[in-house]
Parts: C-alpha cells; sequence; structure tokens
C-alpha cells in the first residue's frame, strides 16, 4: 500500500510525536517513542488561550515555515478514501457465502450421481460450472486472504493491534485526519491574508494620520499663531502710546 510507502506520511507522524513530547515535556508522557493511532483525531480538540488556534493549525503553521514540502503529504495517499470504503468484514461475510454455495452444489451433483441416464446432461453441465466456480473460489479465496495479510501489515505498521483496532478503523481515522489537516492549513492561509489585510490597512491609516499632521504642523510653521499676532499687535500699540505720550 502506498500508505506505508509514504515518506511524508512518516516524517509528519515523527513531527507530531516530537509536538506531543514538547507539549508534555517533564511529564511521565513527555518522552513518548509512539502514539495511539486515534490521538490524530485529538489534534483538533486541543485550543491555544484565545480559542482561536488548534494543535492542529499550530502542527500546520510550523510545518508551513519550517517544512512546506510535508504539506501535500496527501498526495501519496490518493487511494486512501477508496480503501476507506472497503469493509473487510462484509468481504469475509460474502466470502464465506460463495463457499458455502459452492458446496452445497457440489453435494447435489454428488446427489444426481444415483439418478441414472435421465440426469446425464445435467450432471455434465454441472460438473463444468463446479470445476469452473471452483477455481474461482479458490482464486478468490486466495486473493481475499492476501488483502487481510496486508491488511494486518498496515495496522501493525502504526503500532496497532489489528484485533483491537480494525482495518475499517484503521482507514477511517487516516482519511479523517487528511481532511482535518487540509481543513487546518485552509485556515491557516485564509487567517494569514486577513492579518495581511488588517495590517496594510493599519498602515495605510497611520500613513494617512502622519500626513495629516505634518499638514497641519506646516501649516502653523507658515501662519503665526493667534496668540503670536495678538502679541505683535500689543507690542505696537505700546510702542504708539510710547511715542504720543512724548
Amino acid at each position: 500500500m502506498r500508505i506505508r510507502s509514504s515518506l511524508k506520511l512518516k516524517e509528519i507522524m515523527k513531527k507530531i510525536l516530537l509536538l506531543g513530547n514538547t507539549l508534555n515535556q517533564g511529564t511521565a508522557r513527555g518522552a513518548a517513542v509512539g502514539f495511539r493511532l486515534d490521538s490524530l483525531l485529538k489534534l483538533t480538540d486541543t485550543r491555544a488561550t484565545n480559542n482561536k488556534m488548534t494543535l492542529m493549525h499550530y502542527l500546520c503553521k510550523v510545518l508551513a515555515a519550517k517544512s512546506p514540502q510535508l504539506l501535500n503529504f496527501h498526495v501519496d495517499l490518493v487511494s486512501l478514501e477508496a480503501t476507506s470504503k472497503i469493509q473487510l468484514k462484509m468481504l469475509a461475510e460474502e466470502m464465506q457465502a460463495v463457499s458455502k454455495g459452492l458446496e452445497k452444489v457440489e453435494h447435489e451433483f454428488k446427489a444426481s450421481e444415483s439418478d441414472g441416464p435421465v440426469s446425464e446432461i445435467f450432471r455434465e453441465k454441472l460438473k463444468e460450472f463446479t470445476d469452473n466456480a471452483g477455481a474461482d473460489v479458490q482464486s478468490l479465496s486466495s486473493l481475499f486472504s492476501e488483502v487481510g495479510k496486508k491488511a494486518d501489515q498496515l495496522i501493525k505498521y502504526f503500532g496497532e493491534d489489528p484485533v483491537r483496532c480494525p482495518f475499517e478503523q484503521v482507514m477511517s481515522t487516516l482519511l479523517t485526519f487528511v481532511t482535518m489537516f487540509r481543513k487546518a492549513h485552509e485556515e491557516n492561509i485564509k487567517q494569514a491574508e486577513l492579518e495581511k489585510k488588517k495590517a496594510q490597512k493599519e498602515a495605510e491609516a497611520e500613513k494617512s494620520k502622519n500626513a495629516q499632521l505634518a499638514s497641519k504642523n506646516d501649516s502653523k510653521a507658515s501662519n503665526p499663531s493667534r496668540q503670536a499676532k495678538q502679541t505683535l499687535e500689543k507690542t505696537r500699540s505700546t510702542s504708539r502710546r510710547g511715542k504720543d505720550g512724548g
């Protein structure tokens, strides 16, 4: 399966483990060598103090800054959605039903041996069918067995027990994780764009404010203030009275 061969997915898992150990540093859980697969779904439960950013958002933000090449790890998992729809338990039940059906046909064939010439043509057709069907069922059974082995290998690859964590659960968890990861990354991009626009708007407002202040200062510099005018008028008036008195 391409899931096991994805180096990007493996690196993502390492980053998550490192993040978890960093957050739990100083505690008994701070030196973990692995984590349960369903822990991936808890990354959206832990939020920052402002309640705006989850651990998933933070993970995406860190990856975008330091390891952007990992952000598209889902490309390696193109078959994940289709694979998640496979129900091994249902397939096993169908395989069992097919095998039992073939056994009934074979039993019917053996029972027809005592019918004599009257069922000779029927027996020929039935023999042809059982031979072909038997080969098909055997091939299908081998294929199903191989699928089961690979499914168990995948489950163990993530450190889980096939008995306690069935294939369907693993696929569902991975698919949900990929969906949440991509959503968080997209939200981070939108948030960054909003913050950029806000910063630009604030910068423009500050620039406009400074321009208005500069214009006001220039106006004051080129035109004497009212107080200065009054002082000048008083000085002239005093000077005239002095001359008149002389």
